[in-house]
């Protein structure tokens, strides 16, 4: 009886370690629903895809890129989104981005670099924009839906304090999404009025103890930010994916890699759900 109760009460902590999407490679399809009175009516019901880390190839081999951007055509998102630290050799940047930027986005597919890219900027930059991909290095970007607009801000390096002074020309306007490679930004800064923070760079730990003990968690706040989504002190809705790749280790335990997909509703108030 001790021993049937002691594996009921670690089924939940079992299952957060589970890999339960169908696409080899992606442990989850993370989705989310954000509700906010300043999205546009013409944005209402768009989704984002987002995703990051993937350290191509380490763990996230060739025939897990091709799974990745088959869920890509499956979910088939209004925008795309990539977080950061793309490859563990230049060599590997062409086949990434062409598979990455073979889902044209009809919003569009934009990019941050994060800690691991800024050696390889420009000719990352450059392959990218080759398969369609916008790089956002501190600076911002329109939306455009009819008459109405979405402002998207994007910062790769954690200590760039730059995007906080673009982004602030815009919040005022209406609805902006702030791309950072690191989840700690907009609480380190006391960002405000961003509608949604996209961020990677923790990989939900990598290898953890039933979720429990987390070795090395890649952000001064703990656990706070390392996965899913948060918020900072100011309310600002922070999204942590555990990226699709491994760093130093190919391995991972209990924090499945994931696509993360958010759908945006137009609302009196913000939820989160």
């Amino acid at each position: 009886m001790g021993v049937c109760l002691t594996l009921l009460l670690l089924l939940p902590l079992l299952f957060s370690c589970a890999s339960v999407a169908r696409y080899k490679g992606v442990g989850r399809i993370r989705r989310y629903t954000v509700t906010d009175a300043r999205l546009p009516q013409a944005f209402d019901g768009a989704t984002v895809a987002f995703l990051s880390d993937t350290h191509y190839p380490s763990k996230f081999t060739s025939k897990r890129l091709q799974n990745v951007a088959r869920a890509l055509g499956d979910l088939r998102p209004d925008l795309l989104l990539l977080g950061g630290d793309y490859v563990t050799d230049l060599s590997a940047a062409d086949e990434l981005f062409e598979a990455l930027g073979g889902y044209k986005a009809p919003l569009g597919n934009y990019a941050v670099l994060g800690n691991h890219d800024y050696r390889n900027a420009r000719a990352l930059g450059e392959v990218m924009a080759r398969n369609g991909i916008t790089l956002l290095h501190n600076e911002a970007d329109t939306l455009r839906v009819g008459a109405d607009t979405v402002f998207i801000c994007g910062v790769g390096s954690y200590d760039e304090k730059s995007t906080v002074s673009i982004c602030s020309r815009h919040v005022a306007d209406g609805y902006t999404v702030l791309l950072v490679h690191s989840p700690d930004y907009s609480q380190d800064f006391a960002v405000k009025d961003v509608a949604l923070q996209f961020s990677g760079h923790t990989h939900g730990g990598q290898v953890t103890l039933l979720g429990m003990y987390i070795p090395v968690k890649k952000s001064k706040y703990g656990r706070r930010f390392l996965s899913g989504l948060n918020f900072t002190d100011l309310n600002v809705p922070v999204v942590t994916s555990n990226g699709l790749g491994t760093s130093r280790r190919k391995v991972r335990f209990c924090a499945p890699s994931d696509i993360v997909l958010v759908t945006l509703k137009r609302g009196t108030k913000q939820v989160v759900d």
